[in-house]
């Protein structure tokens, strides 16, 4: 790798952290900002009971020491204690519910990465034919439906109706329709990304000259068409596991699984502080690593691309 890929790895590596850093910022003050206690919804709760677990959890000092004393125990990984999980670490709780969602978001992510570059390579092979025709009706009526209206389907057909799989995720089989939940979305998106970009590179000059020298069709396909046009879907893996991460706060709950989304949700309507802060920005590290990966994957993918 050139000197100019390094300046530019440590320059997104420093957008990363000072992304991360303002996304700490904003939402430890949002919290703050909310006038009632973690500890207020509890009516059995004296004022002295509740004085005595702010102190317990720092809530009781200034907002900036408050701040200041968060980013200290963060950098040491540490986000403190759940305020409605009692005896439980925001550590503890992030790590048991990322088992199911990094299952659920690594099946939907390879789902959707390899059956769109498929599908997306058949459409432009096909192009103007009937199974092109059939693919861009199928992705354009996904792409325009949420995921919480597929996985309503999905929950309503095939598991209540048909009785194929479990309503819920947390036992075996449960996860399937989750996973061809979040997956259709990102599926038909790289599907209409494959087949555009497939369409500009058969189109090249390269792919004409190596016609013309009398090169076998299958190898002009898979190693000049598809390899060049890997680029967009490459770019769009970071967003789609973003998508896929926030997709799954509501796909989590309609199919119970007791992964990271529901975990959030559950947060929210406790008004757990400290497990609202800690999921938030495991989400932001993990969705900014996602997107430096994919950058980076796309520069080694294609070196003539431009760093800037």
């Amino acid at each position: 790798m050139s000197s100019r890929f390094w300046v530019y790895l440590l320059k997104r590596l420093g957008m990363a952290v000072l992304t991360v850093f303002l996304v700490v910022a904003i939402t430890f003050f949002i919290m703050h900002a909310i006038p009632a206690s973690p500890f207020s919804s509890e009516k059995a709760l004296t004022n002295a009971t509740i004085k005595a677990l702010e102190a317990k959890y720092g809530f009781d000092k200034p907002v900036p020491v408050q701040f200041f004393n968060y980013l200290k125990n963060i950098i040491h990984f540490d986000f403190g204690l759940s305020t409605a999980w009692v005896g439980k670490t925001v550590q503890e709780l992030i790590s048991d519910s990322f088992a199911y969602s990094a299952r659920v978001g690594l099946m939907a992510a390879v789902t959707a990465l390899t059956l769109g570059v498929v599908f997306g390579a058949i459409a432009a092979l096909t192009r103007g034919r009937w199974p092109d025709k059939v693919i861009q009706v199928v992705t354009t009526a996904l792409v325009s439906m949420p995921s919480f209206v597929i996985a309503t389907l999905l929950l309503l057909i095939f598991a209540l109706r048909l009785k194929w799989f479990p309503t819920m995720g947390s036992i075996p089989g449960g996860l399937v329709l989750p996973t061809i939940s979040l997956a259709l979305y990102p599926l038909a998106y790289t599907t209409r990304l494959e087949r555009s970009a497939m369409l500009d590179v058969l189109g090249q000059d390269y792919i004409r000259t190596a016609r013309a020298k009398g090169l076998r069709h299958t190898r002009i396909i898979f190693k000049h068409a598809l390899k060049n046009a890997l680029g967009p879907v490459v770019t769009y893996a970071g967003p789609m596991m973003a998508y896929i991460l926030t997709g799954s706060m509501v796909v989590e709950n309609i199919f119970a699984v007791p992964g990271l989304g529901r975990l959030f949700v559950n947060s929210m309507m406790r008004t757990d502080y400290m497990m609202i802060m800690g999921v938030t920005i495991f989400l932001a590290v993990l969705i900014v690593t996602m997107n430096l990966l994919s950058d980076v994957a796309y520069k080694i993918l294609d070196p003539r691309i431009d760093l800037r």
